[in-house]
């Protein structure tokens, strides 16, 4: 057997500077020794303000810390201000970034109350302008941001790439003995154009603490590639999602496996998944998708965890499976009062489980467990509390008497007096 002890969870973080993104007094930290950060996107049309606030409300008590939203046109960019009003009637704080592509330089200069509400700022710097009006065009946008203080992420994507700049990596490597392959030429442009504009950001006056890079693909080994190689050639805080993840079963399996790997190898600071919603779908799914990746891998704690088998030939009763789907929901649920008043109940294990094979077991490993019976079995189901037997439920009102029992729990266990 080998000596080696065997590696028990992700890298630590590769070091990257701290970027601050902050509305009023809620301060969130991009980067550094913080937590990776959980973001997401409105899909309203921002010049609908009430909307739109209606969407980040959802969003932000889904769990999402920083929200962007389009600003495309004056209409949406003169929304801007009322939607923060909005918010903060609310009482929902969450910082606001603005996302600019082409116009963002005249909507930035010529609406200072959008500039001033928005708490940072996404620039795609193969939309500020081609030839002689780009370096201008970001330069105005910058100068709006060093103005009000606001963070920028300049964001590269490979479907929107600076063509000057691609023609002109494209021009060396065919100067090469061994050029490389149109692939790696893709990915050099990428990283090369991340890191110009942020050294040309600071040039223009911005601090290097209010940089955030990303360049973002739609390709799982694309990501991973170019993320790999751009955590090694900067220090600047990375911002981590395929462009376009894809709808339901795929999108989702398509960002945990391009953010795990980087994320297992300590790269990536704050992350965005960005799904493609069902029809009639819930736009808060991309939040839970992206702190269920984090809390699964152990890098994050946001929402109990609900243990559950996944069912057999002794389980065909559907009783398991409704009560992990409404012990699920109601925690979640629950979640945006009780981190309030319940601190710490984010740790907690919930094990519902379907038959007595791992039942019982997997129950007592959780903080509060019960074991259904299986096919054939006797109609008794034992609860655990803290590994030992707690009660045994019987009847129709099994679901609202475990509620009941995991209520408590949380209030004996997690209540301010106990923290």
């Amino acid at each position: 057997m080998s000596n080696t002890a065997i590696p028990s969870g992700p890298q630590a973080r590769r070091g990257s500077r701290s970027v601050l993104v902050a509305h009023g007094d809620r301060k969130i930290w991009v980067g550094g020794d913080a937590p990776v950060v959980v973001q997401s996107m409105t899909n309203t049309d921002t010049a609908d303000a009430v909307a739109t606030a209606i969407q980040i409300k959802d969003l932000a008590r889904a769990g999402s810390e920083l929200v962007r939203l389009t600003v495309d046109r004056p209409e949406a960019a003169a929304a801007v201000p009322y939607i923060r009003d909005q918010l903060d009637k609310m009482g929902i704080d969450v910082p606001l970034v603005g996302d600019f592509h082409y116009n963002g330089h005249t909507l930035l200069t010529d609406y200072p109350d959008c500039a001033q509400a928005l708490s940072k700022y996404r620039i795609n710097p193969g939309n500020v302008g081609k030839g002689a009006k780009r370096d201008t065009q970001f330069a105005q946008m910058i100068e709006v941001a060093v103005k009000y203080d606001k963070p920028v992420r300049i964001g590269v994507n490979w479907g929107s790439l600076d063509q000057a700049l691609l023609a002109r990596i494209m021009d060396e490597n065919a100067a090469r003995e061994n050029p490389w392959s149109a692939q790696a030429v893709m990915y050099e442009a990428l990283i090369t154009s991340a890191i110009e504009n942020a050294v040309r950001a600071e040039e223009l006056g911005m601090g290097r603490d209010k940089i955030i890079l990303s360049c973002k693909v739609s390709g799982v080994q694309d990501l991973i590639a170019v993320y790999r190689e751009l955590g090694k050639r900067c220090d600047y805080p990375l911002h981590l999602g395929l462009t376009e993840a894809g709808m339901g079963s795929k999108g989702i399996v398509a960002s945990t496996a391009a953010l795990s790997v980087l994320l297992q190898e300590g790269i990536g600071d704050t992350i965005r998944i960005s799904l493609t919603p069902e029809p009639g779908g819930d736009r808060t799914k991309e939040v839970v998708v992206g702190q269920e990746i984090l809390q699964t891998m152990g890098l994050r704690k946001f929402t109990p965890m609900v243990i559950a088998c996944p069912g057999c030939g002794r389980t065909t009763s559907t009783t398991f499976q409704e009560l992990a789907d409404d012990i699920q929901t109601y925690l979640r649920d629950s979640m945006p009062e009780w981190k309030k008043e319940y601190p710490g109940v984010e740790a907690m294990n919930v094990a519902v489980m379907g038959c007595i094979v791992n039942g019982p077991g997997e129950s007592k490993h959780a903080n509060i467990g019960i074991s259904l019976p299986g096919t054939g079995e006797s109609p008794a189901a034992p609860v655990f509390v803290d590994g030992q037997k707690f009660a045994t439920l019987r009847g129709e009102n099994i679901v609202q008497e475990f509620q009941a029992i995991v209520l408590d729990y949380v209030k004996k266990n997690y209540g301010k007096a106990y923290v």
